[in-house]
């Protein structure tokens, strides 16, 4: 029969077992030396940690090591490969102390040198598309003897140690990769991470095996991984029905989510694991348009959204309603916008248009991408243009170019509104509001605040305590709210789709929703 498994339920089970006084696994330490084969749409662009700030962290996680990490149930950085703290109170000086005796899969010496060389290589390649952009507050790297690394500033930044803690930062082998270009694609990878990246057949297949040298957090409970990489995710789950891959992530669209909670006799021994996600998706205004320069005009399409309707009719149940940059799960998350508009209200709305001044129906221009966020993007976009017609103030033209001309488009100030995602470098609130404002931001649309980006973000960044932190953080959002800049629409939630006899995917994915492979087992015999 098919299981549905959220991590609540998850944790009940466990306790139940326990009570029970029997143990899941008959032979738990046989069934942690099985291997698993784990099915994903999402395969890495590169495998040197240089060039990538995308999907390629999937793999980075499990076969490199970062100094600091996000085990499961965190959200702050907990120790990796190091024991980190800042030296100073002003978040200037950030100091970390090796593991002793840490190594490369290779054998070879992970020292306080490889750290510098691993960081200091991300700055010199610069590749574009690359983690660069990420390491913006650092000054200066020193050396003090093989094990301590010291992270000089050029500004209080209480959010370095998230930066440190994502993959982008992955260390590697100086032996092993160029300084000033990067590795050549030879479907290899020397880390210090949980595995060893045995072969590897770009877009088709990776090996992983336990790495023997491994020191740090990760507490491995198979024997290995298989990676099989598909290019849709129908061909996915057909294989995982069949019994050709023991799991999947990333990848299930919303219709196969539904699918697979049926009753359907194709779904006769799986199980699936949902937990609430960090990704979120939301409109960008571009102020220097015309059509919406009036924040009148914003505020109107905020007091009309309906996300309940959005999701449910678009994603069926598969996202929720967003009233926050900030998304459910991360510190200082609100409900602003819920707050400030409650309920679509066509009455309203058109009481917003009249006092600033603006003549109905308003001309709006939509834009989405058409191949980077899931083929539901044209749907959502299709209700988005039929509730503000609805309405009658509105009306709508909605285009759809593919990545790569939407981006140049978008940059150029072509778009007057467009549809964006966000999936988080880090679980910090500041990762969801620094990145959009300043008059250079990643949505290539300047949007200035002076008291977000030269008060409040200055005054949190000094804060090392992340939990104190969340006034500053509430007060933008209030100032985000009334600029309507940006309107948040719903956040992501995830899925992993399992045979049953599959343990841990309601541990597998961190707080930045990587997946740690180390998580997943096959359960042995009752």
């Amino acid at each position: 029969m098919f299981n549905r498994t959220s991590l609540q339920a998850a944790a009940a089970l466990a306790s139940i077992s326990l009570i029970a006084g029997c143990g899941v696994f008959s032979d738990p330490e046989s069934a942690g030396e099985k291997r698993i084969t784990i099915g994903t749409t999402s395969s890495p662009s590169t495998l040197d940690p240089a060039a990538s700030w995308d999907s390629s962290w999937e793999m980075f996680r499990n076969v490199y090591q970062t100094l600091l990490s996000f085990p499961t149930g965190t959200t702050v950085p907990k120790p990796d490969a190091a024991e980190c703290k800042f030296t100073d109170k002003s978040s200037r000086v950030f100091e970390c102390t090796l593991l002793e005796g840490i190594t490369f899969s290779n054998g070879h010496k992970l020292d306080a040198k490889a750290v510098q060389y691993s960081i200091e290589r991300i700055r010199t390649i610069d590749a574009e598309g690359g983690p660069n952009g990420m390491l913006g507050s650092l000054d200066t790297i020193e050396t003090v003897g093989d094990r301590t690394v010291v992270f000089k500033l050029n500004k209080p930044d209480a959010t370095f140690p998230f930066v440190l803690a994502t993959p982008a930062m992955s260390l590697v082998d100086p032996a092993e990769y160029p300084a000033d270009k990067l590795r050549p694609k030879d479907g290899k990878v020397v880390g210090s991470g949980p595995y060893v990246l045995d072969s590897y057949q770009e877009r088709k297949r990776a090996e992983l095996t336990r790495n023997p040298n491994y020191k740090g957090f990760a507490d491995r409970k198979n024997g290995g991984v298989t990676i099989k990489y598909f290019d849709d995710s129908e061909a996915m789950v057909k294989a995982l029905r069949n019994e050709d891959i023991d799991a999947t992530y990333r990848g299930l669209t919303a219709q196969e989510v539904v699918s697979l909670q049926t009753d359907d006799p194709e779904n006769k021994g799986l199980q699936l694991v949902e937990s609430t996600g960090s990704d979120i998706r939301y409109l960008v205004f571009n102020s220097d348009d015309p059509s919406v320069a009036n924040p009148a005009v914003r505020r109107a399409v905020a007091q009309l959204v309906d996300r309940d309707e959005l999701v449910s009719k678009v994603y069926q149940g598969t996202a929720e309603p967003l009233y926050s940059m900030v998304p459910k799960g991360i510190a200082a998350h609100t409900t602003k916008f819920f707050d400030t508009y409650s309920h679509p209200d066509k009455k309203k709305a058109a009481e917003i248009l009249e006092k600033g001044g603006v003549s109905t129906p308003v001309a709006l221009s939509l834009w989405y991408t058409t191949d980077r966020y899931g083929s539901a993007t044209a749907a959502e976009f299709t209700e988005l243009k039929r509730q503000l017609e609805a309405s009658g103030l509105f009306k709508v033209t909605v285009q759809g170019k593919p990545w790569t001309e939407f981006q140049a488009g978008y940059q150029k100030g072509e778009y007057p509104v467009f549809g964006r995602g966000w999936f988080p470098d880090f679980p910090d609130p500041d990762n969801f509001i620094a990145p959009f404002l300043g008059k250079k931001n990643v949505l290539g649309t300047p949007y200035l605040s002076p008291r977000i980006t030269d008060q409040l973000l200055p005054k949190s960044r000094r804060q090392s305590d992340r939990g104190a932190v969340s006034k500053e953080f509430v007060q933008a959002q209030e100032i985000m709210v009334q600029d309507v800049r940006l309107l948040p629409l719903w956040q992501g939630k995830l899925y992993i789709a399992a045979r049953e006899d599959i343990g841990g995917g309601e541990r597998a994915l961190d707080p930045q929703t990587v997946m740690q492979l180390w998580e997943l087992h096959r359960r042995a015999s009752w």
